[in-house]
């Protein structure tokens, strides 16, 4: 009976994030939105296939930056007392990594506005975000 007592830790540390705050910045998914923004853009005003085919497939790369970005800041940064505090965190990410994807997402269309959706998002999410840093 001594040994699960020797295995008990003396201290018990509990932190906000999985690593020291400060690794995780909404920025990082915005600044893959607005590549994508961008190429949707030279994508319009160019006509050569091989050039769009290119963008295409950077635009793609880019879209999955996108959310693989914001599944971290979803699933490491953000704890239970943040979605108490803003119910409405876990559909904006679900929209955000929506507005990433294909099905309607930047990865289906060419069109900047939906990169525009996008990034507006991210700012809503970058805002609470931000909320949360200053508590």
């Amino acid at each position: 009976m001594r040994l699960p007592r020797i295995l008990t830790p003396r201290i018990v540390a509990s932190a906000h994030c999985d690593l020291p705050c400060g690794v995780y910045d909404p920025a990082q998914a915005r600044i893959e939105a607005e590549s994508i923004k961008a190429i949707d853009e030279k994508y319009q005003a160019n006509t050569d296939p091989e050039f769009r085919t290119r963008a295409l497939i950077i635009k793609e790369q880019r879209s999955e930056l996108v959310k693989h970005h914001l599944w971290v800041l979803w699933t490491d940064y953000f704890k239970p007392p943040h979605f108490e505090k803003y119910p409405q965190l876990h559909q904006l990410f679900n929209e955000a990594t929506k507005l990433a994807g294909g099905g309607g997402g930047t990865k289906a269309t060419t069109d900047a506005s939906k990169a525009d959706e996008l990034l507006q998002k991210i700012d809503e999410i970058a805002k609470i975000f931000w909320e949360t840093k200053q508590a």
